[in-house]
């Protein structure tokens, strides 16, 4: 069998290619999974998608009609997935329930760190040989508070670094984490933890119930000092709210892999296109603001993991198995 995968990057190609060998072929496509280009995969019974795949009702109907029956999501999130309607068409959706945490908890300290110690435009005066040092002062984090929403494996890999630099921990989720509670973290409301913690970071998954779980009165509960970092889904946090709460010269730092009307623009090169998107590029404008385009995950132990994991699915389906991973089971 032949695998259609979507939305590959070029570090990305070889290790897909690398880890379906002897198992089954694979066709790697740099264009993303989307109504338009959802007919290239007709006559493939399984294909791969990426994290930003419109996988709604319309595409799996394009799909399912070409005779696609399993799609391997690379990926842990699956909110673009309506699964209801995989479910009627009969198809298998599996995803990556799990890789690395490490690699999503460091890159989420690297835009703590880089917004607090205002790195980017350090190493932008230094290329012009501006070595001043005015409006380029951060703060110790040691002994500050960091307040962690969302305590699963990589809000625990985040504690676990923040406790290395000597920060009281606070968090907030629906089940506590042992391992956290170790390590001196007293869980909290989140009313609480927004404004007390001196660095908030995001680790939940985007549902409907934590859409916006940072909105307006979230974002002024903060302190007006705070370093505020999302690595997990975009949609965690109500933009426009954002945007109007920095116009108002509020927090030390806001460092966002993710961005919730990502979806067409990140991964993709837009340098010579007009942005439409006028709260994005507004939100660039802001010298306290780094906007990365969805690459904490992106580690090549982390990334090898999600395409082992991936290939495993796919033999799964093949084979009749079923895992952990499978959203919507074979019928």
């Amino acid at each position: 069998m032949e695998i259609l995968a979507f939305g590959v990057q070029a570090d990305e190609k070889p290790l897909i290619e690398r880890a379906f060998a002897g198992h089954h072929e694979v066709r790697c496509l740099d264009v993303f999974l989307n109504e338009d280009t959802a007919p290239i995969a007709a006559g493939y019974e399984a294909i791969s998608s990426s994290v930003n795949a419109d996988l709604g009702a319309r595409v799996l109907e394009l799909l399912a009609a070409g005779g696609t029956r399993m799609v391997a999501q690379r990926s842990t999130g699956f909110n673009n997935i309506d699964l209801d309607v995989a479910e009627r068409l009969g198809m298998t959706v599996a995803r990556v329930s799990y890789y690395s945490p490490y690699a999503v908890a460091e890159f989420a300290w690297a835009l703590a760190m880089a917004v607090n110690r205002r790195i980017v435009r350090a190493s932008t005066r230094t290329r012009d040989f501006d070595f001043r040092l005015d409006g380029l002062m951060g703060r110790d984090l040691h002994g500050r508070t960091a307040g962690v929403l969302g305590t699963g494996k990589i809000g625990e890999a985040f504690a676990r670094i923040a406790h290395g630099f000597g920060m009281r921990l606070l968090g907030w989720d629906v089940a506590e984490n042992p391992a956290c509670m170790e390590l001196g973290m007293r869980y909290v409301p989140k009313d609480q933890l927004l404004a007390d913690s001196d660095l908030v970071s995001l680790h939940v998954p985007l549902m409907p119930e934590t859409r916006h779980l940072i909105d307006a009165p979230a974002l002024k509960a903060m302190r007006d000092d705070a370093i505020l970092v999302n690595s997990s889904r975009g949609g965690l946090i109500d933009t426009a709210a954002l945007v109007a709460e920095l116009r108002e010269g509020r927090f030390t730092g806001v460092g966002l892999d993710v961005y919730e009307a990502e979806a067409g623009l990140f991964f993709l090169d837009k340098s010579l296109q007009a942005i439409e998107d006028d709260v994005l590029a507004r939100l660039v404008t802001f010298p306290n603001v780094l906007v990365t385009s969805h690459q904490a995950y992106y580690t090549v132990d982390a990334v090898g993991q999600i395409v082992d994991a991936t290939v495993k699915n796919v033999l799964d389906y093949t084979e009749g198995r079923r895992s952990e991973n499978v959203l919507v089971p074979r019928s």
